[in-house]
């Protein structure tokens, strides 16, 4: 590795220096993190970055960083299960701050096949919304997404979250569970892709007369996101399938009570919005009827 170039330098040298670094995305210097990022960026060695990356932990160099940044590369190396351990041995390392970055990195890990260990996450995130222990009790944080910054509202975060949920129950085949949380996060941001996923719920729970309701809202442009293609042609997919399953009678045509009667406490418990700590109970605890399945 030629070492000069990760060093910046006076004159027409340092200003090529300079320009090597912006266009590579690579901080200056000659640390082991600066290496680890070298390795990973410019070299594409990124076996090898892993190694220096451990050792930027190792030696206290830029320690939220590199745990980060290493973790991301093992899941691109399809070592998803050393990068949770990873997590878990040193997120103790890093400061308050690289904490929430360091949760969601370990949802996206535990897509890999650990549902309830990302349910339970899940969970203890939105309880965090609901006692205004999220953002720092700030309304709004600045996020990051393809080099772009963005400001972030506590809403749009719960809505988030909820749509994780709700995917994550549906890999348990828990579609009661997981329509309930795409409703609600949906009373909070409507999204398109977010109706697909509760359209599929309710055919799996045979309504499909709701199910069909839900998905043309989204061919007629009636949800946020209904202009992306390729939710408008999953929608359409759905439809299509759905459509022999109209005329089949189901044990579900008759009765929604239960779950009309916990919509209503949920409404209840989020009729006031606010960012701040909260007196009641996360709201999931209020749900007698799903209480083993989504109590926080």
């Amino acid at each position: 590795m030629a070492s000069s170039k990760m060093r910046g330098g006076g004159g027409v040298g340092g200003e090529k220096n300079d320009l090597f670094h912006v266009v590579h995305k690579v901080p200056a210097g000659d640390s082991p993190y600066v290496r680890a990022k070298h390795l990973q960026l410019v070299e594409k060695q990124p076996d090898m970055a892993i190694v220096w990356f451990w050792k930027a932990i190792n030696s206290g160099d830029r320690v939220d960083s590199a745990l980060k940044d290493m973790v991301v590369v093992m899941k691109q190396q399809d070592r998803s299960e050393e990068a949770i351990e990873a997590i878990r041995s040193f997120r103790h390392l890093c400061s308050k701050q690289a904490q929430e970055s360091l949760d969601n990195l370990l949802i996206d890990l535990y897509k890999c096949g650990k549902v309830e260990e990302q349910i339970e996450l899940l969970k203890q995130k939105l309880k965090m919304i609901y006692l205004g222990e999220a953002f720092n009790g700030k309304a709004t944080k600045k996020a990051r997404s393809h080099g772009k910054k963005f400001q972030v509202s506590i809403q749009q975060e719960t809505s988030r979250i909820l749509g994780n949920l709700g995917w994550a129950y549906m890999q348990q085949n828990n579609y009661e569970a997981a329509e309930l949380v795409y409703r609600k996060a949906q009373s909070i941001e409507p999204d398109a892709n977010r109706v697909c996923n509760l359209g599929l719920c309710l055919i799996k729970q045979g309504r499909h007369e709701e199910a069909k309701q839900e998905l043309e809202d989204v061919l007629l442009r009636r949800t946020y996101g209904s202009d992306d293609a390729k939710v408008v042609a999953r929608a359409e997919q759905l439809l299509r399938e759905l459509n022999p399953l109209m005329h089949v009678s189901s044990p579900f045509d008759v009765g929604l009570s239960v779950s009309e009667e916990i919509m209503e406490r949920l409404d209840l418990v989020m009729n006031e919005w606010t960012p701040f700590r909260s007196r009641r109970l996360p709201v999931f605890e209020e749900i007698a009827t799903f209480r083993d399945q989504i109590t926080c």
